[in-house]
């Protein structure tokens, strides 16, 4: 997997990290297009960082999630049975189950391309993307907004890839899927002629809605609180990429009806991927430092000073929080260069579990807020 060539602002985009292959990545040593990023990587202290390890005997994987024990994940791998290009540009991944110490992986689907993926919250079945029944569509480029992958649909299955059931049948993109805490729910992005929007649909594929309606932003990364109704998610502008570096990325929640658009961060800041713990107040994101350098951070949506995770010279990204917020699984580059390596943060020490909720809290608007006032949720 390479990092050289970052072009992703989602998880519509984080996927071509994994396709791209190192020795493609090797011989293109250009600036990062989204963020301007330099490939120079001076060392950095790490002292101040929590507890990490290495998650070993896994494949090469990307935006893994934790079951509700803690300790099993899903991801989408690579996997020489996916469907390629025919290219070394792009090479294909499927999802897999595998634990957080490396001692289990087991492949739930066998052909087409897969993206994201989650586990629902009883652990009997999970949720994934897959162009399995549309490999007649033309696989497109994971990481050009312009030309992603069609034909992408929402599957569930039991933990051994049986069971399937199919949700979504059209010929657009359905990826960044995420399912309410309750299970009554599922969240997701489609993209359709370029354009990115929230849905929802029941686990039975009915009340499939459609919740923002935007042309300009570009919603994703949506993930439900607590409350099984609100939805918090990043957006970023079209007209803004590529225009401005780091792309500015904004975190807001919604009401899963379409309604209560609340804006979370005001700074015009990379607020990329917004995980939430469970205590219903904190988030994990990642963002650019030194115009190269992804790191990760804990914001509050109470408004306190955001944390910093991770001090790596390199990438640190594609996290998720462990369901009691005890651990978070995330993918970076280390010594061995380009390549992405999946890591588990303890994150014990933060108090972020489901003890310490206390509901959804308001977020104190500052005074040199950057306001949004051009994202539309209605029709």
């Amino acid at each position: 997997m390479s990092i050289d060539r970052i072009q992703q602002v989602s998880c519509l985009f984080l996927v071509s990290l994994l396709f791209a292959t190192a020795g493609w990545a090797e011989g293109h040593s250009e600036m990062d297009a989204v963020s301007g990023a330099s490939p120079e990587r001076p060392p950095v202290d790490n002292s101040n960082e929590l507890p990490v390890r290495l998650i070993p005997n896994i494949p090469p994987a990307a935006e893994a999630y934790y079951a509700p024990d803690n300790y099993h994940l899903i991801a989408q791998a690579r996997d020489p049975d996916a469907q390629t290009a025919g290219d070394s540009r792009i090479g294909g991944a499927l999802t897999y189950i595998f634990t957080d110490d490396g001692k289990l992986t087991r492949r739930i689907n066998d052909r087409g391309q897969d993206a994201c993926s989650y586990f629902f919250p009883d652990g009997k079945r999970v949720i994934w993307t897959s162009t399995r029944d549309n490999m007649d569509m033309p696989l497109g480029n994971w990481s050009d907004p312009s030309d992603y992958p069609k034909g992408a649909e929402l599957y569930t299955s039991d933990l051994y890839g049986n069971d399937v059931f199919r949700l979504t049948y059209n010929e657009y993109y359905d990826a960044e899927v995420t399912v309410s805490p309750n299970g009554e729910w599922i969240v997701f992005t489609r993209e359709i002629d370029g354009n990115a929007n929230l849905w929802h649909i029941r686990p039975d594929g009915t009340d499939e809605e459609q919740i923002t309606f935007t042309e300009d932003w570009q919603p994703g990364a949506p993930f439900y609180l607590q409350d099984n109704e609100t939805i918090i998610f990043q957006a970023w502008r079209a007209s803004e990429l590529g225009k401005v570096t780091p792309t500015p990325m904004t975190v807001f929640t919604i009401k899963h009806d379409g309604t209560e658009l609340t804006q979370r961060t005001f700074d015009g800041g990379m607020y990329w991927g917004p995980a939430p713990a469970a205590d219903g107040r904190h988030y994990v994101y990642t963002t650019i430092l030194d115009d190269y350098n992804h790191e990760l951070f804990v914001g509050d949506l109470a408004g306190g000073e955001p944390r910093r995770l991770t001090y790596n010279a390199g990438f640190d990204g594609m996290k998720s929080l462990s369901r009691d917020s005890q651990k978070m699984v995330f993918v970076r580059t280390a010594n061995q260069g380009n390549l992405l390596f999946n890591h588990v943060m303890d994150l014990s020490s933060l108090n972020l579990g489901p003890e310490y909720n206390r509901g959804i809290p308001e977020t104190p608007v500052p005074d040199d807020a950057i306001l949004v006032t051009d994202f539309t949720v209605e029709k």
